[in-house]
């Protein structure tokens, strides 16, 4: 992938999309294989936003059954399935533990019928299996660090996980392969109207601060949370903050699935990279948009919650890691309760034409997002169906998935790559891994990890900065690699291995040193 501003001066588009979040990445990739002319533009980097600040699953939500939202999760747990068969080494199977306390909010009855409804909305599935029960002491015995003194059993059930920063990265370069025009830190200073209809933007290159002014047929606003700015009242979304905390490892490969005391909603454990992420909050928020952080109160919350269940070795501030927020776009509801807001998406066409897409989650971005390129098409009197639904992603092995994953782990092992780095690369490139064998077999250094407590290496790295569109060092640190939140890097390291990775960018000196300066400022306070 490649950055090429200037392709965006060269014609005229079918359809621009504003946003390169997951919804946006899907609309542009959707877009660019039914064959038209496709531009996609975004302020920051590819996911900066809620897109890289989620919970790193693939799931129906299990919690919006509580609330009836049957259709939801049912359209959820579809496509769950269907990513889980095309794309192997972007969502994995995850088991999902419930402990069952004598004061739990739900009981073990509620939670079996509502287990055995989830099981039936899914379907039948080779990779997830159906929900089992479990008595206290066999559950106890699974998770020895539980805080067992109320604990009458426990249920397990089936979801999917993904990296989701990654996920949009590969859909971008399936749009670019696709023939899309794909620019991240271009950013839409204003659309563009003839006779009461919007035909394209302008747009500022913010690496070179040209101007640019692309002309397109259609418009469609999948900015997220900046969509209050672009011809959105304010009142016409509802913002909710989600906190997460990144801990040392406490699982093994299954996640748990808990329920707050202090406010009845549910939050989980979740194994992420050989650590532990906490999370999450769901609060609302009415803050600066472009400043979405991690409060006291959103640490203090996830903490004590999280002790509440365990039995000794308690979290304490000093023991975070890392940790990220970010902002769900929300229907807007009179609802006082945020958690109970729907989690379902919208389209809405604006008098002028321009199309925003509000809402929704990042397991049916793709669904969604094949509605809005069917809205643009039949606006433009196109007949062009879904080319995304059970496609292969563009990373995917062409072979059997779990004969590709023993041999290239062999061969990846006797490169000198760790085993549990090696099935982290895997799952991270795909088929590209071939290319970061290549790195590695020019210098056999760069099979170590880059810090030994997290399972990336620095061939990695390296790869990352010379092809995945890294405009800043924030880029590669925090979304092509997440270093910023599952290591603590001291000064000196991360002024070390930016300069290994960038050596090939053409980053000048004093660029380079401003880089270092701000991630050491935003990300090196913990």
């Amino acid at each position: 992938m490649q950055r090429n501003p200037a392709a965006l001066k060269e014609r005229e588009f079918d359809v621009l999309i504003c946003g390169g979040g997951v919804y946006g990445a899907w609309t542009a990739y959707d877009s660019a294989l039914r064959g038209l002319n496709v531009a996609i533009v975004e302020q920051g980097d590819w996911a900066s936003a809620t897109s890289s600040a989620s919970s790193k699953l693939i799931h129906g939500g299990l919690r919006y059954l509580e609330t009836l939202d049957i259709g939801l999760v049912r359209k959820a747990l579809l496509e769950r399935q269907m990513l889980l068969k095309v794309a192997p080494h972007r969502i994995w199977p995850l088991r999902f533990a419930i402990p069952v306390f004598k004061n739990s909010r739900l009981g073990r009855f509620r939670l079996n019928m509502g287990l055995k409804l989830y099981d039936l909305l899914g379907g039948n599935s080779d990779e997830i299996q159906p929900h089992r029960s479990f008595n206290r002491a066999a559950f106890a015995k699974r998770f020895p660090f539980l805080n067992i003194g109320n604990l009458v059993g426990g249920f397990d059930y089936g979801d999917a996980q993904t990296d989701d920063a990654r996920l949009v990265l590969e859909i971008i370069d399936g749009a670019v392969s696709a023939g899309a025009v794909c620019l991240n830190y271009c950013k839409v200073t204003g659309f563009i109207e003839k006779n009461g209809r919007i035909c394209g933007a302008d747009v500022q290159d913010k690496v070179s601060n040209e101007m640019l002014r692309v002309h397109s047929n259609q418009v469609v606003n999948a900015t997220g949370q900046w969509l209050t700015g672009c011809q959105m009242l304010e009142q016409g979304c509802r913002f909710s903050k989600g906190v997460h905390l990144v801990l040392p490892r406490l699982l093994g490969d299954e996640a748990l699935l808990l329920t707050a005391k202090a406010d009845g909603r549910v939050f989980f454990m979740i194994p992420w990279y050989g650590l532990t992420l906490l999370g999450t909050t769901d609060t609302d928020y009415r803050g600066d948009i472009n400043q979405v952080e991690v409060g006291e109160e959103d640490v203090d919350y996830l903490l004590s919650e999280a002790n509440r269940v365990l039995n000794k070795s308690l979290w304490t501030k000093k023991d975070i890691i890392g940790q990220f927020a970010g902002l769900r776009v929300l229907r807007s509801s009179n609802n006082k309760a945020i958690s109970n807001v729907s989690r379902d998406w919208e389209l809405k066409t604006l008098n002028t034409g321009l199309l925003v897409s509000i809402g929704g989650k990042m397991t049916s971005a793709r669904k969604d997002a094949a509605y809005i390129v069917d809205t643009v098409c039949k606006n433009l009197g196109i007949d062009a169906s879904c080319q995304t639904h059970a496609r292969k992603f563009p990373w995917a092995p062409e072979q059997h998935y779990s004969e590709w994953l023993l041999t290239t782990k062999t061969e990846a092992e006797k490169l000198g790559i760790d085993r549990e780095s090696a099935l982290w690369l895997l799952r991270r490139h795909g088929k590209r891994v071939y290319e970061i064998f290549r790195i590695i077999k020019q210098d056999h250094h760069l099979a170590n990890r880059i810090v030994p407590s997290t399972p990336f290496i620095l061939a990695d790295l390296i790869f990352c900065a010379e092809n995945e569109l890294v405009v800043k060092l924030e880029d590669l640190f925090r979304r092509r690699l997440p270093l910023f939140i599952t290591c603590r890097l001291n000064g000196a390291e991360l002024t070390y291995l930016a300069k290994i990775a960038t050596g090939n960018l053409g980053w000048d000196k004093a660029y380079l040193e401003n880089e270092i300066q701000f991630c050491k400022q935003k990300w090196l306070r913990l």
